[in-house]
């Protein structure tokens, strides 16, 4: 493990989100509040209450703002990004074990709406990402037809796509059909 469980969580809430745009998956998953239920329902988020309008206008433009820290250049215009996000919401670190894991910090006040629940801990997650550096770990799918989002938590940076099962069987068959064929 490189990062705690729920920095892991945080950041594998971030793949998903910026997957659920129209520009990763082919269709846009958030296009409505069941949508957003969705996903809130996905993630096994805590202490959420009713969604509304706002709340969706609000993740939808944090999805665009985490997409453009994966796509950062350079290690400066990444911190600036996730100083921005971050600094935009009223953080209250706490320490909590809720649903059976160990004691972990969450950065959101208690009740916070989704918004502020995600820029504060998808932030603080991305922001370790970076403080370790290891901004390589977050990487675009490298499928040529696929732009989905990767946060890569092997041991020796060797995941290359977003899915295992789609994107890299693919791409493993058609190699394996280009050598078979130049035999």
């Amino acid at each position: 493990m490189i990062f705690t469980h729920d920095t892991e969580h945080a950041l594998a809430v971030v793949v998903d989100l910026i997957n659920t745009g129209a520009a990763a998956s082919g269709s846009e998953e958030l296009d409505d509040l069941r949508g957003l239920h969705a996903f809130v329902e996905r993630n096994a988020f805590s202490d959420i209450g009713d969604l509304t309008d706002t709340d969706l206008d609000r993740v939808l433009d944090l999805r665009e703002r985490f997409h453009a820290v994966f796509r950062s250049a350079d290690v400066p215009s990444a911190v600036q990004r996730i100083n921005d996000i971050v600094g935009e919401v009223r953080t209250t670190p706490h320490l909590t074990d809720h649903d059976g894991y160990h004691w972990h910090v969450h950065f959101f006040a208690p009740g916070a709406p989704l918004g502020e629940h995600l820029a504060a801990d998808c932030g603080m997650a991305l922001a370790y990402v970076i403080a370790a550096g290891e901004l390589d770990r977050l990487r675009t799918c490298e499928a040529p037809d696929c732009s989905r989002v990767l946060v890569d938590l092997s041991r020796n940076r060797c995941r290359r796509y977003c899915d295992s099962r789609t994107c890299g069987n693919r791409m493993h068959v058609a190699a394996y059909r280009a050598r078979q064929r130049s035999l």
